[in-house]
């Protein structure tokens, strides 16, 4: 990314990069030039390699399970030790391999999420055997509030990091995610983990150098006329005031359409705003087409429900959550169509368009 330059981008492709296809993103990132990867899970990990193979860097935020350290580190991963009791389970696997084993280092710098206590962090550092176990690839930590540029917590944060990495001379520094990959230049130190920017999603408010990567489009299964106080949908909650021409939509809960865009959300057709009416159902949804003349909508036509009329944000906002939600929320049904360099592949064979 132009935008943290000099430091390196690496890519954050946890919950299967972020419900669009890790595989596929991966692949892209690695013809692009990105060599740091990091994924949530050993699991994650493991089907990565198959994609990435050998030569990059596959780091594992949440740490590993107990147990599993030898299985990383016989396949080469770094796991981002999380909690004294990681660092001494990796300190031991390292031991029992006779060599140093690569790992990263969080430090909780106040999201009291993930992470080493400051106090914890410069102790390990302090350990003059450490450095004989472990193989220290990175010092990182994650921001709580990012995605608010203007709060004094960031920092604060800043501060803490700096702290501590004082006591790691020589170690790649890491703090921001997406959102921190837009906050000033001191923030990006060595490593950005960039996750959902990836797929053109905005972290911050007003962002405008970012493109939508993702579109989605839902076949029209059935369109009718229903007369004034005909029901819609599961409890009826909908009842016609008038006469209504309705679209029955071949997407809905199971395909990681939000139950409570009932009656708020909306999808889209040539430019024309189709209302969601009635509760969204687990395979379908049902759209008012009033707007669009009869000779213009048919059964088997495709809505848009993301794509240039409406934005990841649009639908978030109108859901009452986060972008990210609606991304990883994405189902399996969906046929997955890439586009790369101008040319089209269907990436596997789904049931819902």
């Amino acid at each position: 990314m132009r935008n943290v330059a000099p430091a390196t981008c690496g890519a954050v492709i946890k919950a299967d990069g972020y419900g669009l296809g890790a595989a596929t993103i991966a692949s892209a990132l690695l013809r692009a030039g990105c060599r740091s990867f990091f994924v949530a899970r050993l699991s994650e990990a493991e089907r990565l390699r198959r994609t990435l193979g050998p030569d990059c860097d596959i780091m594992i935020l949440n740490g590993l399970d107990p147990g599993s350290e030898a299985v990383c580190a016989d396949a080469g991963f770094i796991p981002v030790l999380n909690s004294s009791a990681q660092l001494t389970a990796w300190r031991a696997c390292a031991r029992s391999a006779a060599r140093p084993l690569p790992a990263a280092l969080q430090v909780d710098t106040g999201m009291s999420r993930l992470g080493l206590s400051p106090e914890a962090a410069l102790t390990a550092a302090s350990d003059t055997e450490l450095t004989e176990e472990i193989d220290l690839r990175l010092l990182m930590t994650h921001l709580a509030c990012g995605d608010e540029p203007a709060r004094e917590v960031n920092i604060d944060q800043l501060r803490r990091f700096e702290a501590v990495a004082a006591y790691y001379p020589g170690v790649a520094k890491s703090i921001a995610n997406s959102a921190g990959a837009f906050l000033p230049p001191n923030f990006h130190c060595d490593l950005v983990r960039a996750g959902i920017a990836l797929c053109g999603v905005a972290p911050v408010a007003g962002t405008k150098t970012l493109r939508p990567a993702v579109r989605l489009d839902a076949r029209i299964l059935q369109i009718r006329t229903i007369k004034p106080g005909t029901g819609v949908g599961y409890g009826l909650n909908h009842v016609a005031s008038r006469p209504q021409r309705l679209a029955t939509i071949a997407t809905g809960y199971a395909d990681g359409w939000p139950r409570s865009l009932g009656g708020k959300g909306a999808a889209w057709y040539r430019g024309v705003r189709l209302p969601i009416v009635g509760r969204i159902s687990m395979d379908s949804l049902t759209v008012d087409i009033g707007g669009v003349a009869e000779a213009d909508i048919s059964e088997g036509d495709f809505v848009e429900l993301l794509g240039p009329s409406q934005s990841i944000a649009d639908v978030a906002r109108d859901a009452g959550t986060i972008g990210y939600e609606i991304l990883t929320g994405l189902g399996k049904r969906h046929a997955r169509l890439v586009i790369e360099n101008g040319q089209m592949r269907n990436e596997h064979n789904g049931e819902a368009a």
